[in-house]
């Protein structure tokens, strides 16, 4: 690949026609590499942006539509033929051919995307005699969609694309295996459908049965459960990851992507919110608010109270526990000090605790709803206010935020089961 890219630079349009055809006929070369590739010549001027893209996208379409006709030329043949030895033989093939012509022709959108899919789609869809026209709709939107995607990304990221595709490159394998894992469980469903339906019939009734017995706040017990073992998990997943500094690629590519493509001048105004006036603000409207609501103040009062006057301690324990893990053999590893940032930590502490309270309440179903989306716009914002301006880390403000919710669904836990016991007595 490496010979191919000192090539590419003398032909670069040629190369990316040729690299994308052959890639769709099954030949082992990573088009999404040669487009952002060609995505970092148009960065630095050497290749046409509107060109690349019609050149990326008319080999694709061509590359494409050959596997189709190869497919509906002679595919069911060699089914026929030599399909039983690997028992995919006729009558199985009309089933999933008539599977195919109902669900699987909408994956020719995305399967440009699925490595090691996007190679076989055009045999298949012609093996299955899907129409032809349905098929350049399809097959063409998702070629589109897949050059502009990545010629894009290369443009955006300049010199860092190789740095971004080598990251990037780095989680392919869960993605890999999460498809993996669909696609049996597909098999599984189509093969075990009566048992299965049976199954979850039976196990939804004992549940509903099971939930006319419990109140809401036990349920809503069981979900702040399960969500604060989801942030513990990517807690442990980030200190992994700090303690083997491996943020170096994650902070360059975002630092890189904030200054060229998202941040703009307008955007320093959330800095306003991290202002010590913006959160005594919060507070001060969280406070009357529980005050006027007239319920559990007590309880509610004590959350708000323990959340925000426990983050710097918390905050210290954790700067403890990586001292004490440098002390064992990372030290010789560049570290920020700075990880997790106790301000974003105080963020999303503030922020987190004072909407929860505040929809704790709410009989508006879409309340949650929207003060989740508030919040993550919100805290988005600062952080990019933060990595453009303030120079911090993105590394350190991910932790931030991470840790931060640790410890805010630990007190919403802790404080909704204290809430239960007191009820019941």
């Amino acid at each position: 690949m490496s010979h191919l890219l000192t090539i590419f630079e003398q032909h670069s349009y040629l190369i990316l026609f040729l690299g994308i055809l052959l890639e769709l006929m099954a030949i082992p070369i990573s088009g999404e590499l040669l487009m952002s590739y060609a995505g970092y010549f148009v960065y630095q001027g050497k290749m046409n942006y509107a060109l690349a893209l019609l050149t990326a996208f008319i080999s694709a379409g061509i590359g494409i539509t050959a596997t189709y006709w190869i497919g509906r030329a002679g595919g069911y043949k060699i089914i026929e033929k030599y399909g039983k030895y690997i028992h995919f033989g006729p009558e199985k093939y009309k089933k999933t051919a008539a599977w195919f012509e109902r669900s699987g022709s909408k994956m020719l959108v995305f399967a440009y995307f699925i490595t090691g899919v996007r190679h076989f789609t055009g045999y298949i869809s012609g093996i299955s005699k899907m129409p032809f026209p349905k098929f350049v709709m399809l097959a063409y939107t998702g070629a589109f969609l897949w050059a502009v995607s990545f010629i894009s990304l290369g443009r955006a990221l300049g010199p860092h694309w190789r740095d971004f595709h080598k990251f990037a490159s780095k989680y392919m394998v869960f993605f890999i295996i999460a498809i993996a894992v669909l696609l049996v469980c597909f098999w599984v469903y189509r093969s075990y459908k009566n048992q299965i339906k049976d199954f979850f019939s039976r196990l939804i009734k004992r549940l509903i049965y099971r939930l006319k017995t419990i109140r809401a706040t036990e349920i809503f017990l069981i979900f702040l459960t399960l969500v604060l073992i989801g942030m513990v998990i990517l807690m442990l997943g980030l200190a992994q990851d700090y303690l083997y500094n491996d943020f170096a690629q994650f902070n360059e590519i975002t630092e890189y992507m904030v200054d060229s493509s998202i941040y703009q001048s307008w955007m320093k105004g959330f800095l306003f919110f991290q202002s010590p006036y913006a959160l005594g603000v919060i507070i001060a409207i969280t406070s009357i608010y529980i005050w006027r609501k007239g319920r559990n103040r007590g309880i509610e009062f004590l959350l708000l109270l323990v959340a925000i006057l426990g983050a710097k301690p918390f905050h210290d324990l954790i700067k403890e526990i990586f001292s004490y893990f440098g002390s064992l053999g990372f030290k010789g590893v560049f570290h920020s000090a700075n990880f997790p940032d106790l301000n974003a930590t105080y963020l999303i502490i503030i922020y987190g605790t004072c909407l929860f309270l505040l929809v704790r309440h709410s009989q508006k179903n879409y309340a949650p709803v929207l003060a989740l989306l508030l919040a993550l716009f919100l805290l988005m914002g600062i952080a990019v206010a933060n990595i453009a301006s303030n120079n911090v880390l993105s590394s350190d403000i991910v932790g931030g935020y991470v840790y931060g919710g640790v410890w805010i669904f630990f007190n919403f836990l802790l404080f909704e089961m204290l809430r239960l016991v007191l009820e019941k007595d």
